[in-house]
């Protein structure tokens, strides 16, 4: 079991300063299997992406499949399919955006999909839920999944275990549906604020990560998607590294 870094996890402020080449040299001292480059905090796409090349398991697009009118935004797809051959990153995630279950307009286009995905067979595309109603609830993950499923297309899913709490779903019972589907897990341990949820490391989270992690499956990359924070940025890296390889042995 690969154990990665979503390069988000060094913040917003820590990446701007330094790059997302940096975070990763740092990722990989710290004895981590590979990193998710994170197409939002790219500062110069045309120069960070060819000096990451090789680096990178996964290329995460903050764009959604699917308009909020339910179209494929194939211009979305394509950046970030091109993004990943930059990359040479074997996997794209994205979400589904505004796909919708109902909506003839975005099953017609899940055949239009597979073909551009045929088109690029060197990126595995892998769903993720997100935070959002459209695309983080069980209901949306499990309608796409039957959808796409149904039209031949055999996606994978990125389950990440904090982001259900954000439309007030259970993780475990999204872990126990759409296990079939996950390739890939984001560990996110999650703490309610007065206003909002907020990610934290998986030890401090409120959720019931260790049952969680027991419903998925083991032999897929886990990745890091909290923050690290520290004055010995490596050192915290490293031992977060091992406590979710150690966790998931455990579990």
């Amino acid at each position: 079991m690969k154990v990665l870094i979503s390069l988000s996890s060094f913040g917003a402020a820590e990446t701007g300063r330094h790059g997302q080449l940096w975070c990763t040299d740092l990722a990989q001292q710290a004895g981590a299997d590979g990193v998710e480059v994170r197409g939002e905090l790219l500062r110069d796409a045309a120069t960070e992406l060819p000096a990451l090349a090789g680096r990178a398991a996964v290329y995460s697009s903050p764009e959604g499949l699917w308009t909020a009118q339910g179209e494929l935004d194939e211009a979305a797809l394509a950046r970030g399919v091109q993004a990943a051959q930059v990359l040479r990153a074997p996997r794209l995630k994205m979400s589904i955006g505004g796909f919708g279950a109902t909506l003839p307009t975005s099953h017609a286009s899940l055949q239009r999909l597979q073909a551009l995905l045929q088109a690029a067979p060197q990126v595995e595309l892998v769903i993720e839920n997100d935070q959002t109603a459209t695309a983080g609830t069980l209901a949306a993950m499990q309608a796409f999944f039957a959808a796409q499923a149904q039209a031949g297309l055999g996606l994978g899913m990125t389950f990440d275990m904090g982001n259900w709490h954000w439309q007030g779903e259970c993780p475990l019972q999204a872990a126990q549906a759409l296990a079939p589907y996950v390739r890939y897990v984001h560990c996110k341990g999650v703490q309610r604020l007065p206003a909002k949820w907020v990610a934290v490391p998986l030890a401090d989270s409120v959720a019931p990560w260790r049952a969680v992690l027991r419903a998925l499956p083991a032999d897929v990359p886990h990745a890091i998607e909290y923050p690290l924070v520290g004055d010995d940025l490596v050192a915290v890296t490293r031992e977060q590294v091992a406590f979710i390889r150690a966790a998931r042995e455990a579990a």
